[in-house]
């Protein structure tokens, strides 16, 4: 149970206190109004005495009376039968009180630290921190620390408090029975003593008349005590006195008393604070006291009609409080008109009352009912001796015949021994002597079992069990099933709920007191019903309190007995402590992975936040429920939807100031993206556009580096081979693997896309509309303007849905993109036309809410110095913060007639146009590449000046040729040709344009010549151009454009030449008569025919050595045209004699030469190039096309090729556009092949007489030797034919005769020998190595052959004897 503010004894004794009635005269009464109080509660804060009293017990023992209290009330009257259940009035009274009573906001939180969890019990967050990480099993049974600061349940208390007090008096006890009445009579009064007569006579009358079943009484002659009141302001002080003298003549000093109050006056009220310590009083007591105020106003107790006359009240008290405040009258003052002084005069009337008139009354009675039950049976002359047998008989049960004898029913007379000594028995118990108390009720409890009295019975069984537990010293243990007995049978059989309860709140709290938890939590539990929700409520709630406090925390336990007690407040219309319960049950099952209980709490403590008029607290925990990854069906998901989506719109239309946060759909902030410029123009027509970057690729950091590093080339280009220092790589599009430590640069004018990835976590579809940015804008110029692009609508299922939005600036400054602002809705059928339409306005404005979210990007983790790699901190990610610059040229670049596919070397004619887009100039056009031997530029220029060969097709030829036809032993031309004049040192080539500008609007086109790359296979060719603005000084240096391409090359040609030192010959001899070289050059077709091509013409043979130039050709043949189809050889003619120095011949010899031998051409011998025709047929239709192919020689007498061997056997690949997963790790072969060492013992030389014996056979010796540490399977193979070089000279027509094939398994590093025999038919010289040998480890699968077939022959010589 939670910490009450009293100790268990405290509580126990306060609630059992001896009775006192009040009846006042009407005067008196006025009196005590002036203070806002009536008489009884005029004296209540002064109630508990301060001094210690005294008695004698029958045995003239002195007993101790510590901290008493006695309870002071107004006389009500009641003619009703009590029942035993509360009446209507007293369940709504008890329920306002606990709603009153509500835990304070701002007031210092209540931790309990149980296993692995911090348990909150403040007054307005509940919150949960985990002390550790265990996720596996949270709980506790084991108790890592507990702290001892207990929760406190004060409406708990408040509410134990005032049902002990407004419990109704019963015949089978007398605890609540009056003991003594109070009649207090006004000074003022004309007669007081007459007054104090008619009041006798009236409590007289009520008490002995038998009409009123309430109030009560103890004994018959009940203490009457006569207080004279006196107002020092209006009476006369010497007056009053005189007339208490005549008291103490008539009834005695011990049985009267002068009152003086009201001595205040009105002049010092200024002057001195008073206390108020009415309103505590008038607060925990405030059921009582409501009910006796009720009955008062209607019905006065000196009222002297007869009962018939009077019309008693219906009550029905239309109350709420709301407050607490209220009930203690805040807004009154109590005790206006006394001082200190009459403070001090009550505390003096009630510690006389007690001590000479209340104690001495109780202990006269004591002796006087000992003394009647021992002369009743004159054995004994005391009651510690007596027996069951003394009080036998003299009852008169007041039931009939027929009803059973253990019904509760049954009643004693007055007068019956049983019941004198349980009156005995609760006198003994008020003025706490607990042993005799106890010895009486275990004899009563006797006598009321044998009479099958149980509603007595359980009375006597509880008492008992309490009086136990208060004795002094604890000489027995707490008789805890005295009380299960006793609350069983008030249950069960007497069929009185309140009487139980009472029985179980005491029994829980001693249990609680002596550390025993689990037992008060099981008795607690058991009183639970469906009679009364507050009272299941509030003992589910101490129950789970309970759990929580036992040595080893049952935190789940505590959980689900508070989402019980949640429960049972919300069914008694308690919804702040319902939703003070679900909340505190919260912190159990937050983020431990019970997703359907917080689904269901959560939902719980929205609809009570909501209905408690706590919007934002009900949209918080309904946004819980749509953000965790929830498990619930999708219907039910709905019906959370639309309970936010109601709850959010009333909160909107409370709070219209600010734009609050949506919960739904889920942002992936990392997963942003930001694309800088316009987006990729399509083709128009035959125009291809440039590739550029899209939002649509893939970022690839392999791409990115390579871009990176094409970019550096043609800074250092067009900074005089020098890369600035403050260079950085541009960067189009941002993502969460670029780098955005910096702020990013844009241009005015130019669009800033953002892409923002939104993933619904639900199982229903949401619909989203009216999708904007939300930026903050920093100008650099005082004007502004600012344009944000919406999306009409969007619908959003349970996948990652994209939304791209636009955003663009006017003017330059900063730029901020902060997050978000959109309209949500639940997207069912019938009802997404209305969100993306303007149609349904009406229906729109009902079920769509209107909010924002943040883009919050956290940036990488730093890892640079020893205090980040201590602690986990993020660098910054700026990539939604652009810097706006000023304008800056854009220019855009189209493709026209570029082909996809190329044979081996062929070169093909495209065009290329460059447009500027932009109002800003552009110079510095450049272009960078991957392959720059795949392409060259030509000028506007360059059109062909002489005639076009007759196979050409028309302006597309790229060679200048002469018709002249050519002679018959014709001598080759020799033309010197610089490489500078072609190549460019640093991979970069500049564009040519007219005045090296372009200006705005403005667009060019040039030929772009393309030959098709050495290799086959498709090929990733990338460019990237570059170009500046003509105005200097902006943050943006420079801009580039990206360009990819695919190219499928296709086989053509292989030529392979070779030089070698010719002899003295009229061949090979100059002018000079130096002595030459023979070049041989073969031409082989690889086409498979593939694109249609038929046949190739080779046309011409180039050299373009320094130091080495052709002579002569030998032609083989007779023709002037070498024609070769598929898989044909020729010998090299040449026919016509072409131009190599005009571009773009010579462009692409000399770029081939500078990326593939850039380090040889120097030392080459010589180097040729060889130009050829392809006739190519499609659709029916010839065409030419044209190529040239290259090949390097170095050395004199070694075969170059235009391909490497790997490329001649090889077919052609695919490229793969995505990186495949690596294959799994195998042992390569080559490891396999040593597992196993192998050796052949055999004689060298064997003689054999064949005349004699036609077969010869010699054994041989075999070693496996296992060189590694695993156990390896081993097969070997004797049926295997050798047919390797090294054996095709020696005989090999011999067999193996005996097993030929073996299958074993070696241990690690074991040796085994193996005896085979090997069967000749004729001498001669043997390879006995020709046995196939297989081995793998045991965990392997695959067999591998080993290497000893690659060894030297195993040799024998056999001899003819």
């Amino acid at each position: 149970m939670a910490r009450c503010v009293q100790s268990v004894q405290e509580f126990v004794q306060d609630s059992f206190v001896p009775m006192v009635a009040v009846l006042c005269s009407e005067e008196a009464e006025r009196v005590t109004r002036k203070n806002n109080l009536n008489f009884a509660e005029l004296l209540r804060p002064f109630c508990r005495l301060t001094s210690e009293g005294h008695i004698r017990d029958p045995n003239n023992q002195v007993q101790v009376v510590k901290n008493l209290r006695i309870c002071v009330n107004n006389m009500m009257i009641c003619p009703n039968t009590v029942s035993g259940a509360l009446s209507a009035t007293q369940r709504r009274l008890l329920n306002e009180v606990v709603l009153s009573c509500q835990p304070q906001e701002g007031a210092l939180s209540s931790v309990i630290t149980a296993g692995d969890y911090n348990l909150n019990f403040s007054g307005k967050d509940y919150s949960l921190t985990a002390l550790g990480n265990n996720k596996e099993d949270p709980l506790m049974e084991k108790n890592l620390h507990q702290k001892q600061t207990l929760a406190t349940t004060p409406w708990f208390e408040a509410y134990r408090e005032n049902f002990l007090q407004s419990m109704p008096a019963s015949d089978h006890e007398f605890l609540n029975h009056y003991l003594a009445c109070l009649l207090v009579v006004s000074s003022t009064e004309a007669v007081p003593v007459e007054q104090f007569l008619k009041l006798s006579q009236e409590q007289h009358r009520i008490q002995h008349s038998g009409e009123y079943s309430s109030p009560k009484w103890f004994i018959p002659n009940t203490l009457k005590y006569y207080v004279l009141l006196h107002d020092i302001n209006e009476g006369e002080e010497q007056r009053a006195d005189t007339l208490y003298e005549d008291m103490k003549q008539r009834y005695g000093p011990q049985g009267c008393y002068l009152l003086k109050i009201n001595s205040r006056t009105f002049s010092s009220e200024d002057d001195e604070q008073i206390p108020d310590p009415w309103s505590q009083y008038l607060h925990r007591n405030f059921l009582h006291n409501e009910v006796n105020t009720v009955l008062w106003k209607n019905l006065h107790p000196l009222d002297l009609r007869p009962i018939k006359d009077k019309a008693w009240p219906v009550v029905n008290l239309q109350i709420s409080f709301k407050d607490p405040e209220s009930l203690a009258g805040a807004s009154v003052s109590h005790g206006t008109c006394l001082t200190l002084n009459d403070h001090d005069r009550i505390r003096q009337f009630i510690q006389e009352f007690t001590f000479r008139g209340l104690l001495p009354h109780i202990e006269k009675n004591i002796r006087q009912l000992n003394d009647q039950l021992i002369s009743r049976k004159g054995l004994s002359r005391s009651l510690f001796t007596a027996t069951k047998k003394w009080f036998g008989g003299g009852k008169v049960p007041e039931k009939s015949i027929s009803e059973p004898k253990s019904s509760c029913g049954l009643q004693y007379p007055p007068e019956a021994p049983e019941l004198q000594i349980r009156k005995m028995a609760d006198l003994c118990f008020l003025v706490q002597h607990y042993e005799l108390a106890y010895s009486c009720y275990h004899t009563a409890k006797k006598d009321f079992l044998s009479d099958q009295a149980m509603l007595y019975a359980a009375g006597s069984l509880e008492m008992a069990a309490v009086s136990a537990f208060l004795q002094a010293g604890a000489p027995r243990p707490y008789p805890a099933h005295y009380m299960d007995t006793a609350m069983q049978t008030y249950k069960d059989v007497c069929k009185n709920m309140v009487l139980a309860e009472r029985c179980a709140l005491l029994s829980a709290e001693i249990l609680k007191s002596q550390g025993k938890y689990s037992d008060a939590a099981t008795l607690l539990i058991k009183m639970t019903s469906e009679d009364s929700d507050l009272r299941s409520a509030l003992l589910l709630e101490q129950a789970a309190h309970c759990f929580i406090n036992m040595r080893n925390p049952m935190v789940r336990k505590f959980a689900f007995h508070m989402i019980l007690a949640g429960h049972r407040f919300s069914k008694a219309g308690q919804r702040r402590h319902a939703l003070r319960s679900y909340c505190q049950a919260m912190q159990v099952y937050k983020d431990r992975g019970w997703s359907l209980a917080e689904d269901h709490i959560n939902f719980t403590i929205g609809r009570q936040s909501f209905t408690l008029h706590k919007p934002k607290d009900a949209v918080t925990a309904f946004r819980q429920i749509l953000t965790n990854g929830s498990r619930q069906t999708a219907t039910q998901q709905g019906a959370f939807l639309r309970e936010y989506l109601y709850v959010y719109k009333s909160v909107m239309e409370e709070n219209e100031v600010s734009l609050p946060h949506l919960p739904l759909p889920c942002i992936n902030s990392s997963a942003t993206r930001v694309y800088f410029g316009r987006e990729r123009r399509l083709a128009e027509g035959e125009k291809q556009a440039a590739t550029h970057v899209s939002l649509d690729q893939e970022y690839d950091q392999d791409l990115a580096a390579m871009w990176c590093q094409l970019e550096e080339q043609l800074v250092a280009s067009a900074n005089r081979g020098i890369v600035p220092v403050n260079f950085l790589p541009t960067q189009f599009c941002l993502n969460s693997k670029t780098d955005n430590l910096r702020n990013p640069l844009a241009v005015v004018e130019e669009p800033i896309i953002v892409e923002v990835m939104f993933r619904n976590p639900l199982k229903v579809s949401l619909a989203l509309s009216k999708l904007s940015l939300l930026w903050r804008f920093t100008p650099y110029s005082p004007s502004e303007e600012k344009t944000t692009e919406e999306l009409a609508g969007e619908t959003i299922t349970n996948e990652e849905t994209l939304a791209r939005l636009q955003l663009l600036p006017h003017r330059t400054g900063q730029l901020n993109i902060v997050g978000v602002v959109y309209y949500l809705a639940a997207a069912s059928s019938g009802e997404i036309v209305n969100f993306l339409t303007s149609t349904g306005q009406q229906k729109m404005d009902t079920m769509m809410v209107y909010g924002r979210q943040d883009l919050k990007i956290q940036g990488p983790r730093l890892n640079q110095t020893k205090e980040d790699k201590m602690s986990v901190q993020h660098g910054p990610d700026r990539r939604l913060n652009p810097i706006i610059t000023p304008p800056m040229p854009l220019m855009e670049v189209f493709f026209l007639q570029f082909p996809t596919a190329l044979l081996c070397g062929e070169i093909r004619k495209a065009y290329v146009e460059f447009c500027n887009v932009s109002g800003v100039a552009l110079s510095g056009l450049r272009v960078s590449s991957t392959h720059p031997d795949f392409f060259t530029f030509g000028s506007q220029a360059t059109t062909p000046l002489t005639p076009l060969s007759p196979t050409s097709a028309e302006n597309c030829s790229a060679y200048k040729t002469l018709a002249t036809p050519l002679q018959p032993d014709f001598v080759a031309t020799e033309m010197l040709v610089s490489a500078e004049d072609f190549s460019q040192p640093s991979g970069v080539m500049e564009i040519p344009l007219n005045g090296n500008m372009l200006q705005p609007g403005e667009s060019t086109q040039l030929p772009l010549w393309l030959r098709g790359p050495d290799q086959e296979g498709v090929h990733e060719i990338n460019f990237l151009f570059y170009y500046e603005s003509t105005e200097k000084g902006n943050k943006i240096s420079h801009r580039v454009l990206r360009h990819t391409v695919f190219i499928c090359a296709s086989r053509s040609l292989s030529v392979q030449a070779s030089a070698c030192r010719s002899s003295a010959s009229h061949h090979s001899l100059d002018n000079k008569g130096n002595c030459g070289t023979l070049v041989f050059i073969d031409v082989e077709n690889i086409n498979t025919s593939e694109a249609g091509v038929r046949e190739f013409h080779i046309v011409q043979v180039s050299s373009s050595s320094q130091h080495w130039r052709l002579h002569k050709c030998i032609n083989p043949g007779e023709d002037n045209d070498c024609k070769l189809t598929s898989r044909e050889r020729a010998k090299l003619l040449h026919i016509y004699l072409i131009y190599i120095s005009f571009t773009p011949c010579g462009d692409f010899f000399f770029r081939c030469c500078q990326t593939s031998h850039q380090s040889n051409i120097a030392s080459s011998k010589t180097s040729s190039n060889r130009i050829s025709d392809a006739y190519v047929v499609e659709d029916n239709k010839q065409l030419i096309l044209e190529g040239q192919l290259h090949v390097a020689l170095q050395t004199i007498g070694k075969e170059c090729s235009s391909l490497t061997l790997k490329e001649e056997a090889q077919e052609m690949v695919l490229l793969k556009f995505k990186s495949e997963l690596p294959p799994p790790v195998v042992l390569p072969s080559a490891d396999l092949s040593q597992l196993i060492k192998t050796n052949l013992h055999y004689p060298e030389t064997y003689t054999h007489p064949f005349v004699q014996d036609s077969l010869c056979v010699v054994p041989v010796t075999l070693t496996l030797s296992n060189c590694s540490l695993a156990q390896v399977d081993v097969i070997i193979d004797l049926r295997h034919k050798s047919t390797s070089p090294e054996s095709l000279d020696v005989h090999s027509s011999f067999s193996w005769v005996g097993q030929t094939q073996y299958k074993l398994q070696l241990k690690p590093q074991e040796e085994l020998c193996l005896t085979l025999r090997a069967c000749f038919l004729k001498a001669g010289v043997y390879n006995l190595n020709t046995l196939r040998i297989f081995a793998k480890p045991i965990e392997q699968g695959t067999m591998c052959e080993t290497s000893h077939q690659t060894a030297s022959p195993a040799l024998i010589i056999i001899n003819n004897a």
